[in-house]
């Protein structure tokens, strides 16, 4: 199968393992140049991973060769972009979240639907073999018919880094319900479905923090937080089943956890920001089974999403980490942050169709299916 060209824009600290896989694991897959506002990052990139074209932004989106650009960008532009990319003529993947606002995402997908181009959003954890070993589980009716939900990412927020630059870890964009509840809510709609309404809540332990690490170039700054970091949902699913999740900035270390209860079983999922883990079954006698894996891309394979949008579009079949799912994961976050505010349901009238799963027993670049 002939490979996709791909240009990438933002050569942060993400890039590194999108372009670790991109260039060494999805044969699909031809990165052919690199950008970024900072020249230097861009450079480095290219050296590292032997990229032939160092451009500017306006030049990559100017290459007639680039058949998708991958959006690593920050969170407050990547709206912006992903427009820039499809007015060029070019699919489009993005880091999440798809946007910030409704108004932004309902642009960029009917900008993608009136040009006949894809949009593709991470994440594609739940591509990976722990979430779609659950996804078989679930399906082959391993724990009966599932009613109920829950999940849990609490972690410690980046207050006394010695980055120069962290108070951007403490913006919209950056906080959990953005930043990392979208692995948890695109995790639940692949395993459950769509979401028909949402109640939230909202809050900040504190309005400031003071830099106390004495090796921060920060050291003693009062810095403000400028997004909730203590959030809850329920979700309501349209097929029934109804899912809590609580996601915080407020704590230390990394607490991450998705359970899935069913009528014959509970299920307890791996970290849905990561590809693997183990998975255990919950029997109605007390007894709790370690789960076989069925599925591959077990390892972290961030841009698997990437690869599978391009098979896509060779074949001409749908692509999985798709707009309309991320739009949805989308209207779920900002229905939560509307139910903060009025004290209210928020009714999503957004849908979107479960992921395709993928078949057992996929490795290394096998997605054409």
């Amino acid at each position: 199968m002939r490979k996709v060209r791909v240009g990438v824009i933002g050569c942060g600290q993400i890039s590194a393992i999108y372009l670790t896989n991109c260039t060494q694991r999805f044969d699909i897959l031809d990165v052919v140049a690199c950008a970024d506002l900072v020249p230097e990052l861009a450079r480095k990139r290219a050296a590292e991973y032997q990229i032939e074209r160092v451009y500017t932004v306006e030049a990559l989106l100017a290459d007639p060769e680039i058949e998708i650009v991958v959006n690593l960008t920050s969170p407050q532009v990547h709206a912006q972009v992903n427009r820039q990319a499809l007015l060029a003529g070019k699919h489009v993947y993005t880091e999440k979240p798809f946007a910030l606002t409704r108004a932004d995402a309902d642009q960029v997908i009917e900008l993608a639907r009136t040009q006949g181009l894809r949009i593709g959003c991470a994440p594609d954890t739940f591509m990976g073999g722990g979430l779609q070993t659950c996804r078989k589980l679930i399906d082959d009716g391993a724990i009966g018919t599932p009613y109920a939900a829950s999940g849990l990412i609490l972690m410690g927020n980046f207050y006394d880094s010695i980055h120069p630059n962290f108070q951007y870890y403490l913006q919209l964009g950056w906080d959990p319900l953005f930043d990392m509840a979208p692995y948890y809510l695109t995790a639940l709609v692949a395993l459950l479905g769509p979401v028909r309404r949402v109640a939230g809540s909202t809050n900040q332990v504190r309005e400031a923090i003071t830099v106390t690490n004495p090796q921060s170039p920060r050291y003693g700054e009062i810095v403000p937080i400028a997004a909730p970091m203590n959030t809850a949902a329920t979700l309501d699913f349209a097929s029934g089943a109804i899912a809590t999740l609580q996601a915080a900035k407020e704590s230390f270390g990394y607490m991450p956890r998705l359970e899935i209860y069913g009528t014959d079983g509970i299920l307890y999922a791996p970290d849905p920001n990561m590809f693997d883990g183990t998975i255990r079954i919950q029997r109605r006698d007390g007894s709790i089974i370690e789960q076989p894996y069925s599925h591959g891309f077990r390892e972290n394979s961030r841009g698997l999403g990437i690869a599978d949008m391009a098979h896509a579009i060779r074949s001409g079949r749908a692509h999985r980490a798709n707009g309309e799912l991320a739009s949805h994961v989308l209207d779920i976050t900002l229905g939560i942050f509307e139910s903060s505010r009025t004290e209210r349901h928020v009714t999503i009238t957004s849908r979107c169709e479960r992921p395709a799963p993928l078949p057992p027993g996929l490795t290394g670049d096998q997605l054409d299916s």
